[in-house]
Parts: C-alpha cells; structure tokens; sequence
C-alpha cells in the first residue's frame, strides 16, 4: 500500500513523507490541513491511514441511549438539553423507568448502552450502582459505556469520596467504557463562553488520565462549529495526541458538530461540507495514536457519513435508540437507525460494515 505520487501541494507531500516515515505531524501541520483547499490530496493522506489500520471495514454498533436526567446544575449555554428542577420538561428517570426502558430495548438484539445525564445533586451513587447492576441482570453480555468525565468529577465531589473510589465503585457495578463527552475546547478563553461553569479542559483530561491508568478504555470528543479558532482545533486534537502518547487509553476520537437551535449560543459561522471533510481526515492524520475515528451520522447526517468514511473514518456510530441530546439542539436526523440502515451506508460507500461495541472486540460480523 503506497500514497499516491502526484500530491502537487508541497506541504501536504511533506505531510505524507511524514506519515510514511511514521513521523507525527505537527501543530502547524494540523492548521495548514485545516485551511487547505486540496480535499482529494489531503482525503488521499488520510484514506492510506485508515485503509492501513483497518482494511475496508467500517464498524457500526447496535445500542440504546439512557439519559437518566435532564436536570443540571450548570446550565452550559452550548446545552439545549439540560433544564432546572422546576422547568415543566425535567425528568429523573426512576429505577422502576429504567428498567422497563431496557426490558423494551433488549428484546432489539442490543450490544450496548450509552448512558450520560445531567449534574444533579438529588442523584447519589447508590442510584447510579442500582441502575448499572439492573441493566446487567436484564442483560449480563451488554457493553456498559457510562458518564463522562463531567460526571465522574461530580459524583466524587458530591458523595465526598476520591475520583478512584469513584470509578472503582462504578466498575464493581458494571462500567466497561467511558464516552468522551464534556471535552468540549480545551481553550480556555472559548470554554468560558460555552461552557463557563463545566470543569476545564486540564481537568477532563486529569480524569481521562485516572480512567485510564485503572484500566478504562474511553472515547475522546471535540465540540466544533461554534465559538472556536483553526488553532483552537488544532490545540484540542494535540493535547488529545499527548496524553495518548502517556496512557494509550483512548479507543476513538469523536468530532461532534454542535447544533445550535434552542442553546444560547450564537456560533461566528456554520461550517461548510469542506470544513468537515477538512477536521476529520486532519483528525486522523494527526492522532496516529488513536486507533479510531468516528463520525456520528446522526450529528453529519448520512450523506456525509459516507462520504467521511474516505477522509478517515472508520466507525459511523450506532442505532442510538432514544438519543436526546443533539436532537433537543435541533438535528434534523431520526432520533433511531436501524441496523440495515447503517450497513446500507457503509456497503454504499464501498466497504464492509462490521457490528461492534465500544471496545471493537469480539466483532459480529455482518451476516453471522
């Protein structure tokens, strides 16, 4: 397998010189391919990583949504999910709830669960125990993929217990992997207006750090197409490269493209079809360290879905029964895909679809 020779942008042939020598590119490398104008050279660099990780396959998943809570103390203004207590839309899901949602789901042959929720003070960890140790006597096999970091730092400091009990709690009840969600920007000065009351960016990367070193796999996430800079990007994606090069502890890197409807955010501009092709092959090139890149086709829809899957990509996400957070934002994808759904758009795009869950182990195969 070889590049392609007749890459006539000279500093993207030196980017693939860099890639053949499996030398990692550099920040500035990172900005240049966000800012180019040559997709098919940049698509060309990016296609030889992922053909080179992962053959034709692309990998999708069959999972439910659990979003035990909509109350939050923060209130991000990047949330349209979120409420407080009084709002007449608040919910707390009851055990009792919970079960009856899973008992529904399992009967749809699911792998996994994806469970994230709001900071809620009522909620305490016994709950959190009860509902993990529920879902896996409703399904002992199921993949648990459970709280972000925001909320590992939060049931430590409100159940006055360390981050480490935390988890090793969590783990006891049922926990196998950890979502990216809460990374948001690592700037600083664009956190502050997204997300000013959120943990920082050096924080969730602290509890990543934890997960990791107990031996937690996790995704890692970067919210794009607000507030944030090229360099703000590029900044994200190489402390996510850095602390890999420490833990090797991350699985997939998520881009999620904010949706803005019913937040309260005004982004500077809605990025084009170029500029996410243009994130997604920089984000695979960059993160050589990370095995895999996901785009989620019901944040990107599924035309570009597809077309990502040669720019890079190599997961396109879930069925995703029940999600709630991005549509609250305003997607205007289903809030459910089935399985043929999902393997129409990965063979459409000329490769082999394989079912998964999170830790991409014990793989079914299309057809078994």
């Amino acid at each position: 397998m070889q590049l392609p020779d007749n890459l006539q942008d000279k500093m993207l042939r030196r980017i693939a010189e860099k890639v053949c020598s499996n030398t990692p590119v550099s920040k500035e490398d990172a900005v240049y391919m966000l800012t180019t104008d040559d997709i098919l050279g940049l698509g060309a660099i990016a296609d030889y990583i992922r053909t080179r990780l992962h053959g034709d396959i692309t990998y999708y998943g069959v999972n439910m949504n659990l979003n035990y809570t909509n109350i939050c103390e923060l209130r991000c203004p990047l949330c349209a999910f979120s409420c407080d207590e009084s709002d007449e839309e608040a919910f707390v899901l009851s055990i009792d709830e919970i079960e009856e949602k899973m008992r529904s789901a399992v009967s749809s042959d699911l792998d996994e669960v994806h469970i994230v929720g709001g900071l809620n003070p009522k909620l305490k960890l016994d709950y959190f125990e009860q509902m993990l140790r529920l879902i896996k006597g409703i399904k002992p096999d199921i993949h648990i993929v459970a709280f972000t970091a925001v909320e590992y730092d939060y049931f430590a400091k409100i159940n006055n217990i360390s981050i480490q009990e935390v988890f090793r709690l969590l783990i006891d009840a049922g926990v196998h992997a950890l979502p990216g969600g809460g990374a948001e920007i690592f700037s600083p000065d664009i956190r502050k207006v997204i997300a000013p009351k959120k943990i920082s960016g050096e924080k969730w990367l602290d509890v990543m750090r934890t997960a990791h070193k107990i031996g937690l796999k996790t995704n890692a996430t970067m919210l794009y197409n607000h507030r944030e800079s090229i360099e703000d990007i590029a900044d994200h994606l190489l402390r996510i490269r850095d602390l890999q090069d420490e833990t090797g502890g991350f699985k997939t890197f998520v881009p999620l493209q904010f949706h803005k409807k019913n937040t309260q955010i005004a982004a500077k501009r809605s990025t084009t079809g170029y500029d996410d092709i243009r994130l997604y092959a920089t984000s695979r090139i960059f993160l050589h360290n990370v095995p895999h890149l996901k785009a989620l086709w019901m944040y990107l829809g599924d035309k570009m879905a597809q077309v990502l899957q040669k720019f890079g990509v190599d997961d396109i996400g879930a069925t995703y029964d029940n999600e709630k957070v991005v549509h609250a934002a305003g997607a205007k994808t289903p809030d459910f895909g089935s399985e043929s759904h999902l393997q129409r758009l990965i063979e459409d795009a000329g490769l082999v679809p394989k079912r998964t869950t999170a830790n991409y182990g014990n793989n079914k195969v299309k057809g078994n």
